[in-house]
């Protein structure tokens, strides 16, 4: 059976441990954006940070960030759960990712495991959800994501209809201290 939001949500400690990693699934009542050829967005869920996970009719995942970034960040609802729990600094990854480098995101995963604050919490809730959804590991979650944003095609627009930026942003873990550090 395929994983989806309804089973995903149906499983109470599974949901509290997606939201200690900064996924809730509680979407925004009123839509921000719209997705160019897509009527009724199924907004899924969102983070922290303002940003819409999306679920398309492609069964593709889009992440909306409040700040006008946007792009297809998994290729199915699966592979999105993978990615947060494998890298649940998925968004940190692409913000230091060189302008879409996929070796600078390989670095900036690495820097940003090895940062951690509560890498045991982290752990635990990444065999937790794993072992309540009977979720392999992904292969190359970093991979993956690069592929994703890179193939991404959708249009996604503020309401004024000015169109929102891809996902990959310019920085590298070099302009960040902590993280080059961590990285040598």
């Amino acid at each position: 059976m395929p994983l989806t939001p309804e089973v995903v949500t149906a499983d109470r400690a599974v949901v509290a441990r997606l939201a200690g990693l900064d996924v809730s699934f509680v979407p925004d009542e009123e839509p921000w954006f719209t997705i160019d050829g897509v009527e009724s967005p199924r907004q899924i869920g969102s983070d922290g940070l303002g940003g819409a996970f999306v679920l398309l009719p492609s069964q593709n995942v889009l992440y909306v960030s409040s700040e006008g970034r946007a792009g297809i960040i998994a290729e199915s609802f699966e592979a999105f759960i993978q990615l947060v729990v494998a890298r649940p600094y998925w968004l940190d990854m692409l913000k230091f990712s060189a302008g879409g480098d996929l070796a600078e995101m390989r670095r900036a995963a690495d820097a940003l495991e090895a940062t951690l604050d509560d890498e045991d919490e982290v752990n635990e809730a990444r065999e937790e959800i794993r072992k309540s959804l009977g979720l392999g590991e992904a292969d190359d979650p970093v991979g993956a994501l690069y592929e994703a944003i890179a193939a991404s095609d959708a249009i996604v627009r503020a309401t004024d209809g000015s169109p929102f930026t891809t996902l990959f942003n310019r920085f590298s873990i070099d302009s960040n201290p902590m993280l080059r550090n961590a990285a040598a």
